[in-house]
């Protein structure tokens, strides 16, 4: 009874590891001509993990005993996401929701403040010439090599060797490119995880081309709005999908709720089909997140992951309704950085009054809460906590036979670029073809304009 589709997407979003990956991809290969069906086992499309409402599924779904108090105000008041992640304004995640139009669903707010632990204390990051000059976080003499390294980094160019001042991009590693600037350990930390937002310090070793892209990347994201490279869809991220949902609807996309997935349906080592309900939907691909088919990925780690809710902003921010605060490794004496992003009532996420700060981290230890207690001792008091660890996975089987293309569940990072890279990987496994920003934008472009602009 089911026509032949080109894609047939499949979520469940246990862990919201596809919350973003399925939807966008499916939206993608919707604007790109393919017949897409999209097949989910909850009644709404790709929300049930995304923000939860009202506040009582919450603490349900946490096992706590009870109802929220009635401090909490009212439960419909609240969307909870279980994995928060910010959007940098001028990165990937952007250019593909304006490519895809999605920005004409969604309301977004820059998110007010981007900080930085050094020493039991947080401090704004400095990105541009004027900030790093004001800055505690920096003696003075230091503050002008950084300046220097800031205008050295705008100005690269990998086709002008002019602006190069020495530098190869492609073998002097981002090492000795601190060096050659002298900047001292501290600023080193804060520009690798704070500006390049790298979660580790492989990085250092490693040809310096794509940490002077990224760290370009947040300045020109913190130039657009100001105050903090980061937007936030007003609602919270549950909104992301239902975008998509409308975007595929708009270009024939056919949509199946409520359909438990019985089977994918192999033929000599390739997909055909997935059964629900004793039909089989045709397909000739298949996207889908590690959940459905456990033997074909491998267990890469897990994270930590505590929602805080406090009726207070976090010390030391300023008063910000939104932040975010990186915790170098480093500072902690770790492997990899801790993160904390707050949101608030003003988001439309928690009601009058209440901040919601999410702090993560990848587990290094048998004791996970212990390792996230620096983060915790700055959002002090906390009115409840919701402490989640999960595991992370990624694919074994690449696709090329099978043509079932599966995601990485999510990370610890509280941005989009590591997603958007893995959306980018599968595309070009499903097509054979690199994910091509300009051809996309070219396209989109002839139809409309750029409406990012009018709404933040």
């Amino acid at each position: 009874s089911f026509q032949m589709f080109d894609l047939c997407d499949i979520g469940n979003y246990p862990g919201l590891s596809d919350l973003c990956d399925e939807c966008i991809l499916s939206g993608i290969m919707s604007v790109k001509g393919k017949k897409v069906l999209h097949m989910d086992r909850n009644s709404y499309y790709g929300a049930e993990s995304a923000s939860i409402t009202p506040l009582e599924d919450l603490y349900k779904r946490f096992s706590l005993p009870g109802a929220p108090p009635e401090s909490m105000g009212k439960g419909r008041d609240w969307n909870v996401d279980l994995i928060p992640k910010f959007l940098m304004a001028n990165g990937q995640l952007v250019r593909m929701l304006l490519i895809t139009q999605v920005t004409r669903y969604l309301d977004f707010k820059v998110i007010e403040g981007s900080f930085v632990y050094k020493k039991g204390s947080i401090y704004k990051v400095p990105s541009t010439e004027t900030e790093a000059l004001a800055s505690s976080l920096m003696g003075l003499f230091e503050k002008r090599r950084f300046r220097k390294f800031l205008v050295f980094v705008a100005n690269f160019d990998e086709n002008d060797p002019k602006t190069m001042e020495g530098v190869d991009p492609n073998k002097t590693t981002m090492r000795d490119v601190f060096k050659k600037f002298d900047l001292g350990q501290d600023v080193i930390d804060f520009t690798g995880h704070s500006l390049a937002l790298y979660r580790t310090d492989e990085y250092l070793d490693l040809p310096c081309m794509d940490s002077l892209n990224r760290i370009k990347l947040y300045s020109e994201s913190l130039a657009r709005y100001g105050k903090s490279p980061y937007l936030y869809p007003l609602y919270g991220l549950g909104e992301l999908p239902q975008g998509f949902a409308r975007l595929s609807a708009i270009y024939g996309g056919t949509y199946m709720l409520n359909k438990p997935i019985e089977e994918i349906v192999m033929e000599d080592g390739k997909v055909v089909g997935v059964k629900s309900e004793g039909e089989i939907a045709r397909c000739k691909q298949l996207i889908c997140d590690p959940s459905y088919l456990m033997d074909r990925t491998t267990k890469v780690g897990q994270v930590i992951r505590v929602i805080c809710i406090m009726s207070h902003p976090i010390k030391n921010t300023s008063d910000a309704n939104s932040c975010q605060i990186i915790i170098p490794q480093n500072q902690v004496n770790r492997k990899h950085d801790i993160y904390v992003c707050m949101i608030s009532y003003t988001h439309n996420v928690a009601a009058q009054g209440k901040y919601v700060a999410i702090v993560s981290t990848t587990v290094e230890t048998d004791n996970p809460e212990m390792e996230v207690k620096p983060a915790m001792d700055l959002l002090e008091p906390v009115e409840q906590k919701f402490v989640s660890i999960s595991d992370q996975y990624a694919p074994t089987d690449m696709g090329a036979e099978s043509q079932i293309f599966m995601s990485r569940t999510y990370d610890a990072t509280t941005h989009f670029e590591t997603t958007c890279d893995d959306i980018k990987d599968i595309y070009k496994r499903m097509t054979g073809t690199e994910f091509d920003f300009a051809e996309m934008e070219r396209k989109k472009n002839d139809i409309f304009g750029d409406p990012l602009n009018e709404q933040v």
